[in-house]
């Protein structure tokens, strides 16, 4: 037997090219040497021949492997390598091109009043939080009449950098979030990114930003605006301490888990209410009462049944509809088209729900700027790109 045995016709082309060139590369060392003197004993040869063709096929994948060892020993290096510049990426900070100075329209000129916004901010999610002021601007009649109102869990000069030169007329105030309060509230969920502390900010929103602002638009980092904000912040709450788009299709039943419906106690907690379940990415507080109604204590109330319980799975959201699902002002569904994430555990794609569209919200474990930078993003996608300002993208749209 020796290497011209080998035939393209048994094996495929890319294994038989290597064989081969492997056999030539190491021919001075005999490797079939020890072969060549079966056929003059015929008992010998035909048992161990027998052998041979049994366990042919683990050798040859041995001597594949032993092949990509010898001739490419950079290879795994390399790998290496990459995966290590990948994740030293992850500390480059992003450079952003600098948006259009946003000026108000004639008619704000007679309306001082002064939309609040708050948001989070986290240099995991800086380049979705960019996008979102970035459509907040561009789709608004009076931008310079919106104030951003930012939540972050420490300092990061490089952060505070990006938002002031991307956006250098931007009227905006940070604020540290004491994590102290939330860390032995949170339970593990079942998506790591639902336990960090900052996605419990929104609780103590209230706590944290002046006396003097008494309504709030609360928005998640993970969406895009295509309306006026003013539209939003002008809707009538009627009384209530917080308004957003109702989905009483959804079963809340799936919310919680059995220890929570079959405990008599527990399961009466919706008694008296209509409850629907509520995306907490989306809301329109009325700070006041929220202060005066201690809200933020009787969420952490339900987080402390959590600990003892397991009485949800998901992150900050079940403590909400636990306390207010059923006593909220419903609005219209257009201010929160969520779900454009996929799931919380695959993140598939998912299509637009039907009807007129004001904010399209990525919620769930997909996010566009990962999926359009792995070149497989899906179709809602690419109605994110246009927002974003991060300056390698090249599918975004230049000014």
């Amino acid at each position: 037997m020796n290497p011209t045995d080998f035939s393209p016709s048994v094996f495929p082309h890319s294994i038989y090219v290597s064989i081969t060139s492997f056999s030539n590369h190491v021919s001075k060392t005999r490797l079939f040497t020890s072969l060549q003197w079966l056929p003059f004993f015929p008992h010998l040869h035909n048992r161990r021949m027998a052998f041979f063709r049994r366990f042919s096929s683990v050798g040859l994948l041995l001597l594949l492997l032993l092949l990509l060892l010898l001739e490419h020993p950079a290879s795994a290096t390399a790998t290496t390598n990459h995966r290590h510049s990948t994740i030293q990426k992850l500390d480059t900070p992003l450079i952003f091109r600098e948006a259009q100075a946003f000026r108000n329209g004639e008619t704000c000129a007679s309306d001082n009043s002064t939309i609040h916004v708050a948001m989070t901010l986290d240099a995991n999610y800086l380049r979705g939080t960019m996008a979102a002021v970035f459509s907040i601007l561009q789709h608004s009649t009076c931008p310079e009449s919106v104030v951003f109102h930012f939540l972050w869990v420490r300092h990061e000069p490089e952060v505070l950098s990006s938002i002031k030169t991307t956006f250098p007329y931007l009227n905006f105030k940070v604020y540290g979030f004491d994590t102290t309060r939330i860390r032995g509230l949170i339970s593990k969920s079942i998506r790591q990114a639902l336990d960090q502390p900052l996605n419990y900010a929104r609780i103590y929103l209230a706590d944290i930003l002046p006396q003097e602002v008494k309504r709030l638009i609360y928005l998640d980092s993970d969406l895009v605006m295509v309306d006026d904000v003013s539209k939003l912040w002008g809707v009538d709450l009627k009384g209530k301490v917080l308004a957003a788009p109702e989905y009483c299709h959804a079963n809340l039943t799936n919310y919680f888990t059995e220890a929570f419906w079959l405990c008599p106690e527990l399961s009466r907690t919706f008694e008296g209410r209509k409850p629907c379940y509520f995306n907490t990415g989306v809301m329109v507080l009325d700070v006041e009462k929220w202060r005066q109604g201690n809200y933020s204590q009787r969420v952490e109330e339900w987080m402390v049944v959590q600990k003892q319980k397991r009485i949800y799975h998901l992150g900050s959201l079940p403590p909400f509809l636990l306390v207010l699902a059923g006593n909220i002002e419903p609005i219209e569904h257009r201010w929160n088209q969520h779900g454009l994430g996929g799931d919380n555990i695959e993140g598939k794609c998912r299509g637009l729900h039907p009807g007129p569209i004001s904010l399209l919200h990525w919620s769930g474990k997909g996010k566009p700027w990962l999926r359009l930078d792995s070149r497989k993003p899906c179709n809602v996608d690419h109605l994110w790109a246009p927002y974003d300002l991060y300056r390698s993208s090249k599918h975004s749209f230049e000014e």
